[in-house]
């Protein structure tokens, strides 16, 4: 049976605990589980810890982030079964660090525009991540009645672009998150490529060897995209993954997990490649990143 690659909880910016999502995935009908929550040790510590729960099987995975500087915009790289480096924890770190310093000045700010609203409670959603998103400050103003649900009108007002508290954390170049993932051993895959509008990245990534895979059955991909992936994917010999990016009641669209998979044969793909690039213990020839 298939498996859900692309799935979060409140290890980042999810709403469920991850003890949960293992339940989801046998209900849903998944033999594999990939919680894949934002620029943390924390999910794939736990799929190292519980190799198999529920009778179904957790992939260490992370989704990190990184900045396409050429052309100015965010990207998302889904990583699976890496060992946890140096590297790698430096950067969760980094990332941990940038995201509290940036939501602690728009707690400052939503304090002063709306007197309920208190650092205290607002952090008490990320008690298990010990970093504090966006979707936390929002899902409290949801709970004291200031709004109607997570991603409506008063979200984007406050966090969309030119929001009134919004303050986004500095991401590093998409070079050094792909060496990071590569000196990890893990299995690289370009997330959603229509949200950040990748398409022109992806081509870019997958000529020059830099990613492992591509994800493509995903609800935010549009029909041209998912089309023109595949074709990518089969250019280039890529894994192809598909994933609901589950993040509980923290979504704009109801998207229960399970509603998009990967198939067994990729994911055997995956286990087979992580074992490969860990057997051969090979700096990638692109160099290796700086340290933190």
């Amino acid at each position: 049976m298939p498996g859900d690659l692309h799935t979060h909880t409140n290890f980042s910016d999810g709403s469920s605990d991850i003890e949960l999502l293992p339940l989801l995935a046998r209900r849903a009908g998944l033999t594999s589980l990939a919680v894949s929550d934002h620029d943390t040790e924390l999910c794939i510590q736990y799929a190292q810890q519980h190799p198999v729960d529920q009778g179904v099987r957790l992939i260490p995975a992370v989704e990190m982030t990184g900045f396409d500087t050429r052309r100015g915009r965010r990207v998302h790289m889904l990583c699976y079964c890496p060992e946890l480096t140096p590297g790698l924890l430096a950067f969760f770190q980094l990332m941990k660090d940038r995201r509290n310093a940036v939501t602690s000045l728009s707690i400052d700010e939503l304090e002063k525009m709306y007197p309920q609203f208190t650092r205290a409670a607002a952090k008490a959603f990320s008690r298990r991540s010990g970093v504090t998103y966006k979707t936390h400050l929002i899902r409290l103003l949801y709970e004291y009645g200031y709004t109607d649900g997570i991603y409506k009108d008063l979200y984007r007002e406050l966090f969309g672009r030119g929001g009134k508290v919004l303050h986004d954390p500095a991401y590093e170049p998409l070079e050094k998150v792909l060496d990071l993932i590569h000196e990890a051993g893990g299995v690289a895959v370009l997330a959603h490529p229509s949200v950040y509008q990748s398409m022109e990245l992806a081509e870019e990534l997958a000529s020059e060897g830099r990613i492992d895979g591509v994800e493509i059955d995903h609800p935010r991909n549009t029909p041209e995209d998912r089309q023109a992936l595949h074709v990518l994917a089969e250019r280039w010999n890529l894994i192809v993954t598909g994933g609901t990016d589950f993040h509980g009641m923290h979504m704009s669209k109801p998207t229960p997990l399970g509603a998009f998979t990967t198939s067994d044969e990729m994911i055997e793909r995956i286990w087979k490649l992580a074992e490969q690039k860990k057997q051969a213990k090979v700096v990638p020839h692109y160099g290796k990143s700086d340290e933190f």
